[in-house]
């Protein structure tokens, strides 16, 4: 199947699904006159996370990576009125650029997005003692994932779902031999993650105008 029609299909479904907004697509725009890179999700995948976390019930969800905040709208959408949202970013540009989308969407202040970092963020909440999250969706350097997937394992509870983007990485996840830095940090990330006793989950591979790739998902016991 050509992936022209991967792209067609896509775009079928946000047209007769209505997966665009004024609010989302002026987010999209102002990452682009920012100069952010285009890798945030597509808008069908930015809506599946909403229902997956919405369907979950969450009250506090993580975000590990930011980028120009489209993904964090979405995410903040599945929030109760009383929800709360963190999201890391380790560009201070992006995180302006998310911070005014983030505003605009009507997030101000159930949404925090905090630069450094990912790593010493995750570890400075878990000093702090940060209340554990619902729901975690990992979504930046690759090479990092590993340690994002031990740092959320601590900031989880029983039943937090943890959802990470981009481990299929155009079918190369599964050449152990990869000189790419990015697909070994998956492949050790998706192999702790299978030793982990208290995770069960799955790969689902996604075509579409991303090109190929997948989601991982696990639920924490």
């Amino acid at each position: 199947m050509p992936e022209s029609t991967w792209k067609k299909v896509d775009e079928y479904a946000v047209q007769l699904l209505s997966l665009s907004d004024r609010t989302l697509d002026a987010a999209l725009a102002d990452s682009d006159a920012g100069g952010l890179p285009q890798i945030n999700v597509a808008p069908n995948q930015g809506k599946f996370l909403e229902v997956l976390a919405a369907s979950h019930r969450s009250k506090r969800i993580l975000e590990i990576g930011t980028l120009g905040g489209y993904s964090t709208i979405w995410l903040a959408r599945a929030l109760p009125p009383d929800g709360q949202l963190i999201s890391l970013e380790l560009e201070e540009h992006h995180a302006q650029v998310a911070r005014k989308n983030i505003d605009r969407a009507g997030f101000a202040t159930q949404v925090e997005v905090r630069v450094g970092p990912a790593v010493a963020s995750l570890r400075a909440m878990l000093d702090a003692g940060t209340e554990r999250f619902d729901f975690i969706f990992i979504d930046a350097d690759k090479e990092s994932y590993p340690q994002y997937l031990e740092l959320s394992l601590a900031l989880s509870r029983t039943g937090t779902v943890i959802v990470a983007d981009n481990v299929v990485r155009d079918g190369e996840v599964i050449d152990p031999k990869s000189k790419d830095e990015r697909v070994q940090g998956v492949r050790e990330f998706l192999a702790r993650a299978a030793g982990e006793a208290r995770l069960s989950g799955t790969v689902v591979q996604t075509v579409g105008s991303k090109g190929y790739d997948g989601f991982a998902i696990f639920l924490v016991s």
